[in-house]
């Protein structure tokens, strides 16, 4: 047992910490890939056509999908992963990545709801529901003086929760093993999602009109927005396989609340390294709560978590008493 319990902690750290190293180059080389190429669905496909084509060419012989019936449930998840992909895109093209992050802070409110609905469902105790409204305390103290310029973009980052959430409740549901998972390795999920999500990006890429000024988009680039566009769908795939797996080993709640707290080191980069993003007092404030209050939240599910597993461990040990049955005299 000790060993099964030392190589399952290794597996999470190695997971989450490696979607975490993606997580961060993710949003930033997206900022400036958006930046270098402002159309959001051309974008965001071809990161989607990069990572399915490398799962085909590089990883065929390890994808496995069991049945028709488990792709069929997997392909629940695809409209959310792509709204997410997109929306994410959205918002970064009209607001900073501070505000990007700060706003996402109240994503892990509506999972926690919404995982009272499963199998397997967490007690949710007051620190958990104390850590959450701090931080969405502390994206309401950011918002008051939010700049004028990201007000435009408040509606995908709401749209974009809205998908997030989606995406990881689903996930979790499908790939944990105590939940209801399906019969589908990583690289397999990793390639269903990327593959099918184009169908709909290419649909709204054409229905934007994006492709008609693709030609004069790429024409305009240079070879730093090359780059950056380049290194972002490599880090797509990295974030592609690595969340799956990340999924598979912790609640939705908590993943979206490691989103959160991840998110620190992104306020720090934009604010004193890249220097694209002028943080008032008040801003800092507001984010730092937000993202202390994730770091809280985090704990408080870990305790809440640890506290499940020791009474359903009881209740596997617990021997079963028939009540008609009588005592020998």
């Amino acid at each position: 047992m000790g060993s099964d319990g030392a190589a399952e902690k290794q597996e999470i750290f190695a997971g989450v910490g490696s979607w975490m190293v993606c997580s961060v180059g993710m949003l930033i080389f997206n900022k400036l890939a958006v930046t270098a190429l402002p159309l959001a669905c051309t974008l965001v496909a071809m990161q989607l056509a990069f990572t399915a084509l490398s799962m085909i060419t590089v990883c065929w012989s390890s994808i496995h999908i069991g049945s028709l019936r488990d792709m069929a449930r997997w392909c629940m998840v695809v409209p959310f992963f792509a709204g997410m992909l997109l929306t994410s895109m959205l918002a970064l093209s009209g607001a900073s990545m501070t505000t990007v992050v700060t706003f996402r802070a109240i994503a892990p409110l509506i999972a926690l709801m919404i995982e009272r609905f499963y199998p397997n469902p967490l007690k949710v105790s007051f620190h958990m529901i104390a850590c959450i409204f701090v931080m969405i305390g502390g994206a309401l103290i950011y918002a008051r003086e939010m700049p004028s310029s990201d007000h435009k973009a408040i509606g995908w980052l709401l749209l974009n929760n809205f998908f997030a959430v989606g995406d990881r409740l689903l996930q979790r549901l499908m790939l944990a093993r105590d939940q209801r998972p399906v019969d589908i390795s990583k690289t397999g999920v990793t390639l269903l999602n990327n593959g099918l999500a184009l169908i709909p990006l290419l649909f709204f890429a054409q229905i934007t009109g994006e492709f008609k000024d693709l030609g004069s988009a790429v024409g305009s680039l240079d070879r730093m927005g090359m780059c950056w566009i380049a290194v972002s769908c490599v880090v797509s795939l990295g974030i592609s396989y690595t969340g799956i797996w990340a999924q598979s080993l912790i609640s939705a709640t908590s993943f979206l609340v490691l989103i959160n707290a991840n998110k620190f080191f992104i306020i720090f980069v934009e604010a004193f390294v890249m220097n694209t993003k002028d943080l008032t007092r008040v801003q800092l404030v507001g984010a730092t709560i937000a993202v202390l209050g994730a770091a809280a939240f985090g704990k408080a599910r870990e305790y809440a978590e640890a506290e499940h597993k020791k009474l359903e461990a009881a209740a596997e040990t617990t021997p079963i008493v028939d009540k008609d049955c009588k005592a020998a005299p």
